[in-house]
């Protein structure tokens, strides 16, 4: 009978070596808070703080661009929500969605990339959170776009976005 000890220490170690680069490829570097550029910077008007949406229009190019705007949308209908400072190190939920917009800013469809099943009321605010928030900044020079973002979700009921994130201890 052939020795697998050799065979069962090799396989331990890819499976280590793969977790740990999953594991690693889901950290974001914190970076500092900063106001978003003023609106004359960016080309960006609004958002309206009356009614439901925003009358603005997004200029980004990609949706790496357009995830500013549409995280800007989100803070600007959200500002009591959104949870001040640095996150605490352990999160009730994170979530990772893609927003489909069309042309003129409407949500199309959400698609869970990570979604938070051990919170599934958190899945759902977050997705009445941004079906309210419905018409996002019309992606003007995109035509329609689908954009991610991470949504780090505190026991409070705040939330931060990803794309403007305050950090995390």
């Amino acid at each position: 009978m052939p020795d697998t000890q050799p065979r069962r220490f090799w396989l331990l170690r890819i499976l280590s070596a793969a977790a740990a680069a999953v594991i690693s490829a889901c950290k974001t570097v914190p970076f500092p808070f900063s106001a978003p550029p003023a609106p004359d910077a960016t080309g960006i008007t609004g958002p309206v703080a009356v009614g439901k949406g925003s009358a603005r229009s997004s200029s980004a190019a990609s949706p790496r661009a357009y995830r500013q705007d549409g995280a800007t949308h989100l803070y600007g209908l959200n500002a009591d929500r959104i949870y001040k400072g640095r996150m605490p190190p352990q999160l009730y939920a994170v979530g990772v969605l893609n927003v489909d917009i069309d042309r003129n800013g409407r949500v199309t469809r959400l698609d869970w990339l990570r979604a938070p099943r051990h919170a599934p009321e958190v899945m759902a605010e977050i997705e009445r959170t941004i079906r309210q928030a419905s018409p996002f900044p019309a992606p003007t020079r995109l035509g329609k776009v689908v954009y991610t973002d991470t949504w780090l979700w505190h026991k409070s009921g705040k939330f931060q976005l990803d794309t403007l994130t305050e950090g995390q201890d």
